[in-house]
């Protein structure tokens, strides 16, 4: 064949297989019928938590949660550097999952191995992954519940800004209209592992691991703790940015992991229609 027909034809090939090749976000399950999704209940060794967002590397699909929702000791054992954990390869009740996933990744784990001694970070660097069954991933989509997005790995603002999270608690009793929060940053701490925020309503026990976006949709924190100062009803949480340059520096096997963008656009502004409609004035 004559170089310039080849070049033509090779050039078609390139096109046809554009064209029929699926989308990253068509490989997802629709979001509105979607079973596994951020905010799904989590349940480790019957300890429940909320997920946050929805992580791949290659055809391997995670949902993340925090790592203390694996603990073995009190609710007080915050420390991820001396607090017990069960071990990766536990067994996780994935709710909207036909099949348990599998603990794979827990950063107080990883901090033990290596030794980590740094304060903040044994006390922030709180997220696990879950591996979720290659026959449930189907049913998976990475948007936020009444949100959408997230929009990719997103950046802390100062004291005021605004940041949107949604809890998934079964202390809530199934009343959905209180799982979507929009709040404000109360403070940073200076090594960054660390902020601290208001919501409405605040989160609770069962509310951990939720995922943090800011006001453009970035995922930007994994809830860890519930707190009496500098608020009462405050929440610290841990910075997923860190949590996620941690996991890369120091689990090889997780180096390629990153979080994956929602299908679905972001629209913050929904949180204060459904507050409304619920008599919760912001």
């Amino acid at each position: 064949m004559h170089r310039k027909a080849l070049t033509a034809a090779i050039a078609v090939a390139a096109i046809s297989v554009l064209a029929i090749a699926p989308s990253a976000a068509s490989a997802w399950a629709p979001a509105s019928s979607a079973t596994i999704h951020p905010g799904v209940q989590v349940f480790t060794a019957g300890a429940q938590c909320t997920s946050n967002f929805v992580f791949q590397d290659g055809t391997n699909v995670y949902l993340g949660q925090a790592a203390h929702c694996s603990g073995t000791g009190s609710s007080t054992d915050t420390n991820g550097c001396t607090s017990g954990s069960l071990p990766t390869g536990t067994p996780v009740d994935v709710t909207g999952a036909s099949h348990p996933g599998t603990l794979v990744y827990n950063s107080w784990l990883s901090m033990q191995s290596k030794g980590e001694t740094d304060a903040d970070t044994c006390a922030f660097n709180d997220l696990a992954l879950i591996k979720l069954d290659p026959a449930d991933v189907a049913n998976v989509n990475p948007s936020v519940p009444s949100f959408g997005g997230p929009t990719g790995v997103g950046t802390w603002g100062g004291s005021g800004s605004t940041v949107y999270t949604y809890g998934n608690s079964e202390l809530r009793g199934g009343v959905t209209a209180l799982s979507p929060k929009r709040g404000v940053v109360l403070q940073n701490a200076p090594s960054g592992w660390s902020h601290d925020v208001f919501t409405v309503s605040p989160g609770i026990p069962g509310d951990s691991g939720s995922g943090f976006m800011d006001a453009s949709g970035g995922a930007i924190g994994i809830l860890s703790t519930v707190q009496l100062a500098p608020l009462a009803g405050s929440n610290g949480v841990g910075d997923l940015a860190k949590e996620l340059a941690y996991m890369h520096a120091n689990a090889p096997a997780f180096a390629g992991v990153n979080l994956v963008p929602g299908t679905e656009p972001f629209n913050g502004d929904v949180v204060a229609a459904v507050l409304k409609g619920i008599g919760v004035k912001l």
